[in-house]
């Protein structure tokens, strides 16, 4: 393999930068020329590309995002804006592709392949929704940051004696909620995959204040059905039965942002490098995964094949702490 090419797509998160420099510093080692992509599939599109070398990932990898950018791509959705993509790596004579990003980068990056290009995907969001790896680039600092608000919200909601509500990120998927929820100490974890009435909500709010307790902090899933601000009317509505004043903080995309954590940068390192290397070994369409303390590759039809579920006994756990 002569040269290859990287990009980043989809959402933002910590570690991005840290995959680029991996893959990019692993496939001039073994012989390649590399060139980033900017902005994802858009500009796999149109051509947009910068030469990479050593020096030019050099001292990227304490920054959150991406250098080369990301970008959502209306148009690969399309055979004819993946035609075009296919048309500028063979004119550029690349002759592999590096894919990092969610289910929807990894799903382009499948569709490339049964197109006849190699590619390898490595798994990147903050969900940790992607099937086919224990955990994915950013998740951990993302919790960071979450576990962090949480910490300082309890303060000043036990200095007013409040109920909080926190949303984080999460669509459709709960992860973020749920496991800050079990690590910050929080009441209560409302989350996409498990229907909680909103009465339910109420109820552990009065409990918390009848027990005495000088706040009581519900995480609350952005894809938590139905929603935040129907919560905060129902809760608002009934206010004089709950004991605390209710106050929320959403968090939104603070969540994607920040230098990324230790344990991001070496999964991002150890990932990247990974892929490179299974692009030299003539593995296609795969993406590289970490399973039980290693990087594995798994078919990006398995990864894609649907989103990951919650751990529920990670459910059943926090319903425990939760007492």
């Amino acid at each position: 393999m002569k040269r290859i090419a990287v990009l980043t797509s989809g959402g933002d998160g910590p570690g991005l930068n840290a995959c680029i420099r991996a893959a990019t510093r692993m496939a001039i080692q073994l012989g390649a020329e590399v060139l980033g992509v900017r902005r994802g599939y858009t500009g796999l599109i149109n051509g947009d590309v910068v030469e990479l070398d050593r020096r030019a990932v050099g001292g990227v990898m304490g920054y959150g995002g991406t250098f080369l950018g990301t970008a959502r791509c209306p148009e690969f959705y399309t055979e004819k804006g993946r035609r075009e993509a296919l048309r500028t790596l063979n004119r550029l004579d690349v002759d592999g592709l590096i894919v990092i990003g969610g289910n929807g980068s990894l799903t382009g990056a499948l569709e490339l392949h049964r197109m006849g290009f190699p590619v390898v995907g490595v798994p990147a969001t903050i969900d940790n929704d992607v099937n086919g790896t224990d955990i994915a680039i950013g998740v951990d600092t993302a919790l960071n940051t979450i576990l962090d608000a949480i910490d300082r919200i309890k303060d000043t909601a036990s200095s007013h004696n409040r109920a909080f509500l926190i949303e984080t990120m999460g669509r459709d998927c709960g992860y973020l909620a749920l496991v800050s929820a079990i690590a910050g100490g929080a009441e209560l974890a409302l989350i996409p995959e498990v229907e909680t009435p909103l009465e339910e909500v109420a109820r552990v709010i009065g409990d918390a204040y009848v027990r005495g307790k000088a706040h009581c902090i519900i995480v609350v899933a952005e894809g938590w059905k139905p929603g935040t601000r129907a919560l905060i009317d129902y809760l608002n509505s009934c206010r004089e039965e709950l004991g605390f004043e209710i106050r929320l903080t959403v968090l939104g995309h603070i969540q994607r942002g920040g230098r990324p954590s230790a344990f991001d940068r070496l999964l991002a390192t150890r990932l990247g490098a990974a892929a490179a290397q299974a692009l030299f070994r003539g593995e296609r369409g795969v993406m590289v995964g970490w399973r039980h303390d290693r990087a594995v590759t798994v078919p990006l039809e398995e990864a894609v094949a649907y989103r990951k579920e919650i751990n529920r006994e990670l459910w059943e756990l926090a319903a425990v702490m939760e007492l």
